[in-house]
């Protein structure tokens, strides 16, 4: 079948909607930095998920139809896959977002697929394979160059805080491939983000007043959370898609790596100009992926899908 009538774009437009989703997903790290000027922790994170469920769950009514068998079959997985994945992850990006930097915390996250697959490989009770011990080590010395540990400086609270977000990232990758069945990546990200979203909004109500935050909140704050819920959240998810079904997982996947470069470049763009340690440490923590990944595809992914609702 031509991809004209397959409805998928040539191979170039492929890369450029993967490189795309792989910028989107940097620039909430950005993003973040600047709505939490403005707005509390709990508010932003509930405000961006509210409306990226209410978008991608009109995207899947549209796209494939809502299965209500799927989500019978799958809610009790989809229910703590949501609340760890989606709400915890996210909870934890925020709040350490207070005190971490943007290009730290994506360079953090940038490592979560060795982290997926050294807990996988713990819960297996398994050995990882050298190349991706090597890989981790490698990667977390690009991690605390960038944080400037070599220099006397200690990671923050916060990097701590978005540490313990990827380890939920983690447990979250491996859920939806362990504990996920008979459901395509679109509802299990639709219905998985709707549950976060409803978990943060309730966490958002009772700690804070979100009402009053959003309406006192300049237009920067509110631009920042529309940015990352239907671009850095939704069309990040729908241009990864389309790369892997025209160009394939592997292709794809290692788009992935350009997670910490949109994030150190877009620093850059608002005026935080990057030091040569943290290009340095940026450059060594992918070399550690790389290096654990071995063929390409990152360790960790499966199929080239990360699902995206609780990623970044």
């Amino acid at each position: 079948m031509s991809t004209r009538a397959s409805g998928l774009p040539t191979d170039g437009g492929a890369l450029v909607a993967s490189v795309m989703a792989a910028v989107f997903w940097g620039t909430n790290f950005e993003a973040t930095r600047i709505a939490l000027l403005y707005l509390p922790p709990w508010s932003a994170a509930a405000g961006r998920f509210v409306l990226a469920a209410a978008a991608i769950m009109l995207w899947l009514r549209i796209a494939k139809g809502i299965r209500w068998s799927v989500l019978r079959r799958n809610l009790t997985s989809y229910a703590v896959l949501g609340v760890v994945g989606v709400a915890g992850f996210n909870a934890a990006l925020f709040l350490g977002m207070k005190t971490s930097s943007p290009v730290t915390a994506a360079l953090i996250m940038g490592t979560s697929p060795l982290t997926t697959n050294l807990l996988e490989s713990l819960l297996l009770r398994r050995m990882p394979s050298p190349r991706a011990l090597a890989g981790m080590v490698v990667s977390l010395l690009g991690v605390a160059l960038t944080v400037g540990a070599f220099s006397g400086a200690h990671f923050a609270s916060g990097d701590i805080l978005v540490l313990l977000g990827s380890l939920a990232w983690a447990v979250y990758t491996i859920g939806c491939r362990r504990w996920v069945s008979d459901a395509t990546p679109l509802e299990t990200t639709a219905w998985t983000m709707l549950v976060g979203a409803f978990a943060l909004a309730f966490v958002g109500f009772s700690v804070e007043t979100p009402v009053t935050s959003f309406v006192h909140a300049p237009t920067i704050a509110l631009v920042s959370i529309l940015w990352m819920a239907l671009l850095g959240s939704v069309l990040a998810y729908l241009f990864w898609q389309t790369g892997i079904a025209k160009r394939g997982p592997g292709a794809t996947s290692i788009m992935f790596n350009l997670v910490p470069v949109s994030a150190l470049l877009v620093a850059a763009i608002f005026g935080r100009t990057p030091g040569l340690a943290q290009i340095a440490g940026v450059a060594i923590a992918i070399f550690g992926v790389l290096l654990a990944s071995g063929s390409g595809k990152l360790p960790g992914v499966r199929n080239g899908r990360l699902p995206s609702s609780g990623r970044i």
